[in-house]
């Protein structure tokens, strides 16, 4: 027996029915307006884009177009004596190509841990940025970890705590984390001391955001029973929703742990110390094997920071997994 959909559908003569045709309508209908809106959207595109480029060009007196081809002049050009320099460079090995100057000076500026055994000057500045990033990021963590549960409705309710400690959130991450370091090289002189700080300041506002959204989206229930056995507002936080929200944690902790290698990289540039402030000087004084050596480094180091991060924050939310279907079972 056909059904009431064929028989809308089907004319004599195998035709489509009224029901199809409205169908057909409608789709041709909804695929001209997404075209139009696509048309619209791409022109708007293109108007900001022109207007941003000649908004450039008037904030550099005119001189952007016209500058624009020395960009790849300057690329042409940059390049060392031999591609060994760069590893030399990398390394601290001697070049044959040393004349006094500061250009080839490469073991210069090894770091000796004995008498014959040496970290290379790049690689030292490295781990220099790599522990600016470390730090900030446990410190900002563990801070962010304590504020977030005085922000969570669920927790706190909607009351004058909970929007203290959101603002101080917003207040924490509404600067850049160059913008505080170039205000605390100003004060405190330039040095790891600065970088630390305003990658912590922002560490604790970006991550106290994540942590507490968390926190709201956890399952009550426990809360709820710890509630009723007379637990105070500590145990019911430790043992009802700190087991909830771990794993989620650390993969975020972990995740703004590559974020604040690149944010120290940049803000060495400002005077921050570690690999930035030394690719700052390299590049400025025209030293092409130097700043080559040193974005080759960076790329590998972060391509290896990133993947490792990924594989343990997978392994971590799949062991959470694991554990709660083996419980449900």
């Amino acid at each position: 027996m056909a059904t009431m959909s064929e028989h809308n559908n089907a004319v004599p003569g195998g035709g489509i029915g009224p029901a199809a045709s409205l169908m057909m309508q409608h789709y041709r209908q909804q695929l001209r307006t997404r075209r139009v809106y696509t048309a619209i959207s791409i022109v708007v595109f293109l108007v900001v884009l022109f207007a941003s480029l000649q908004f450039a060009n008037d904030a550099n007196a005119g001189k952007f177009f016209e500058r624009l081809p020395y960009f790849f002049d300057f690329i042409r050009s940059f390049v060392p004596d031999s591609p060994m320099e760069i590893i030399r460079a990398m390394f601290d090995l001697p070049s044959p190509y040393a004349d006094g100057s500061l250009k080839y000076n490469y073991t210069a500026d090894r770091h000796y841990i004995t008498d014959t055994f040496y970290i290379p000057n790049f690689f030292y500045q490295l781990i220099i940025t790599i522990n600016i990033a470390l730090v900030s990021t446990i410190i900002g963590a563990a801070l962010a970890f304590l504020l977030c549960f005085f922000a969570s409705t669920n927790l706190v309710g909607a009351g004058a705590t909970r929007f203290v400690v959101r603002r101080i959130m917003e207040v924490l991450r509404a600067f850049p984390e160059i913008v505080i370091a170039g205000l605390l090289t100003a004060i405190l002189s330039i040095g790891p001391i600065a970088a630390i700080i305003a990658i912590t300041v922002h560490t604790i506002g970006a991550l106290g955001k994540l942590f507490f959204e968390v926190v709201e989206n956890s399952d009550m229930k426990p809360d709820e029973g710890l509630r009723a056995a007379g637990a105070s507002w500590v145990e019911r936080v430790r043992f009802a929703i700190v087991p909830q929200v771990l794993p989620n944690f650390v993969s975020y902790t972990l995740l703004r742990a590559e974020i604040n290698v690149r944010a120290s990289t940049i803000i060495g540039a400002v005077g921050g110390g570690g690999i930035g402030e030394v690719f700052r000087l390299a590049i400025g004084r025209d030293h092409a094997a130097k700043t080559y050596a040193i974005i080759i480094l960076l790329l590998v180091s972060i391509i290896i920071i990133d993947q490792f991060s990924a594989w343990l924050r997978r392994r971590l939310i799949g062991q959470q997994s694991f554990e709660l279907g083996r419980g449900a079972a």
